[in-house]
């Protein structure tokens, strides 16, 4: 087997007049996230590090937050794309790991589902999805509650 080790990042504004959208799932909160897209900061993590395992740039690169047709789409779909591209490629993910920080909404009771949700999406096994949540212990921009930080590890495999 080779393998391949990819790491994404991502963090959004939290705005009023947005839904808040983590792992493809709507999370009741007074704000969500902006974005170009939909803002979900924990897929856009994920496709970072699929596509930097892959060595195929970044997020921003293949869509850009310039055209038009990328307006609100659904993050889910930019996944879909980049796993078809790595797909490919020829590999296929042996497991992710992720950590989204927000001090507000607390995520506890969500975990669970973004799980479950990341696992379909992604056709994974849910055992090979990690999902923690964290805050920032009031520090920063997302202590204030300003913004929500996301961070994805990815393990690809590929047939040698």
């Amino acid at each position: 087997m080779h393998n391949r080790v990819g790491m994404g990042y991502d963090i959004h504004r939290l705005v009023e007049g947005r839904k808040l959208l983590l792992g493809g799932l709507d999370i009741p909160y007074i704000k969500g996230l902006l974005g170009h897209s939909d803002g979900d900061a924990l897929l856009h993590a994920i496709c970072d590090a699929i596509l930097g395992a892959i060595a195929e740039g970044d997020i921003g690169e293949h869509f850009p937050d310039t055209e038009q047709k990328y307006q609100n789409i659904s993050s889910s779909e930019l996944l879909r794309n980049v796993l078809i591209l790595m797909h490919k490629k020829g590999y296929s993910i042996a497991n992710l790991d992720t950590i989204i920080i927000a001090e507000e909404p607390k995520l506890t009771l969500f975990k669970a589902s973004i799980k479950k949700n990341l696992a379909k999406l992604m056709n994974l096994n849910i055992d090979c999805v990690g999902v923690k949540a964290k805050t920032n212990e009031g520090l920063g921009g997302v202590g204030r509650g300003e913004a929500i930080i996301c961070y994805a590890t990815v393990l690809l495999t590929k047939p040698t």
